[in-house]
């Protein structure tokens, strides 16, 4: 379960559904609006993968990015700390969830940048060969 392809989505719907029981649909577009920059800055990242992906395709890649995998159990105790910390520096329970759409959101700029570099690197070894 640690394949971050099944997990992002069900993470996702996890903390649609968290928000949508504790706030409200109102509350929940609310938090999700405010962090459009974020979203947005999630197309061009989107775009730069497409296209690695599809210029890709037909390669054998390496991945460059295999030594830098971090433990299912280290992202669970990272992500307890700073719910701990958000705790209390927001003041409440309903302060501490609302920063999860945040944090969905920079883990797939994250992953978004950890493969788009990784494609890079093998685009570039495969066509400075050709």
């Amino acid at each position: 379960m640690n394949n971050p392809k099944i997990l992002f989505p069900l993470a996702l719907i996890g903390i649609l559904s968290t928000y949508f029981l504790v706030f409200g649909q109102e509350k929940t577009l609310e938090i999700i609006k405010g962090e459009y920059l974020f979203i947005l800055g999630l197309i061009p990242l989107s775009l730069a993968f497409i296209f690695f992906k599809i210029k890709l395709k037909d390669y054998e890649l390496i991945d460059f990015n295999k030594n830098s995998n971090l433990s299912f159990k280290s992202i669970v105790m990272f992500f307890l700390i700073f719910q701990v910390v958000d705790y209390y520096s927001e003041g409440s329970f309903e302060g501490m969830i609302s920063l999860w759409f945040l944090y969905w959101v920079m883990g797939v700029i994250a992953l978004l940048l950890m493969e788009n570099i990784n494609f890079y690197k093998n685009y570039k070894m495969i066509f400075k060969k050709a």
